[in-house]
């Protein structure tokens, strides 16, 4: 047997890990507590930035502590359409405007979203990337929401799941060519490891199991059941 294909050593994660020196702080709602929960509570939006290896920008937003005199500031995924200094509502009772947050009971059927809490104070988990929304749906019960995923997919979570009004910003990003290998470089060079990809025929026999021969074939069968682990997908007998 050959070494270790690239698949297995991402397990690991090692030199595979995400990097994460120079980015903004999580991107999550503030602590789902008896302010939003009963009412809404107001925010500024004070500067939008740019998040290292992330595609759409990040609103900084700060809130005043319901419970005493201090400033909270918060990292929110900016929306088609936010802007500096612009007023953003988070609560039950919050208006349907671009950029509040609310509970998925307080949206109607057709409401574009995005930033969806997957359970009830989790800070936001389901479409997140550049360009995304989430649609309402219907209302199943009190307690229940049926959405649509931006995969196509439909699933039912809790009503009491938070999302902001709208599509992520910078959802023309992938329309401009990479044009030149240096452009990939510096992206994935802010993300992790996982650029340039060489494929395993291109390999020699003791890099990959599809490696070596005459001509560039993998030599049997590609098929393979889809949850095969890391290493048995191209190693077809093996194991």
């Amino acid at each position: 047997m050959g070494r270790i294909i690239r698949s297995q050593r991402k397990g690991s994660g090692g030199i595979f890990k995400s990097h994460f020196t120079n980015k903004k702080g999580k991107i999550k709602f503030r602590v789902y507590d008896k302010s939003e929960k009963c009412g809404y509570i107001k925010g500024i939006v004070k500067k939008i930035i740019h998040d290292p290896g992330r595609g759409c920008p990040v609103a900084k937003i700060q809130f005043s502590n319901p419970y005493n005199n201090k400033k909270s500031t918060y990292n929110y995924l900016a929306v088609e359409g936010m802007f500096t200094g612009q007023n953003i509502f988070c609560g039950k009772k919050a208006q349907l405007n671009l950029g509040n947050v609310l509970p998925l009971k307080s949206l109607p059927e057709g409401c574009i979203c995005c930033n969806l809490e997957q359970k009830p104070g989790d800070g936001g988990k389901l479409g997140k990337t550049s360009g995304n929304y989430i649609t309402v749906i219907n209302h199943i019960s009190m307690f229940k929401t049926r959405i649509r995923l931006p995969s196509g997919i439909k699933k039912i979570i809790s009503s009491d799941s938070r999302a902001s009004i709208g599509l992520v910003a910078g959802g023309n990003r992938i329309d401009k060519p990479m044009l030149k290998a240096g452009n990939s470089f510096y992206k994935y060079k802010a993300k992790r490891n996982c650029w340039p990809i060489v494929r395993g025929v291109a390999m020699n026999p003791v890099d990959h199991p599809h490696g070596g021969g005459n001509h560039q074939h993998i030599g049997h069968p590609s098929t393979v059941k889809k949850d095969a682990p890391p290493g048995k997908k191209s190693w077809f007998n093996w194991g």
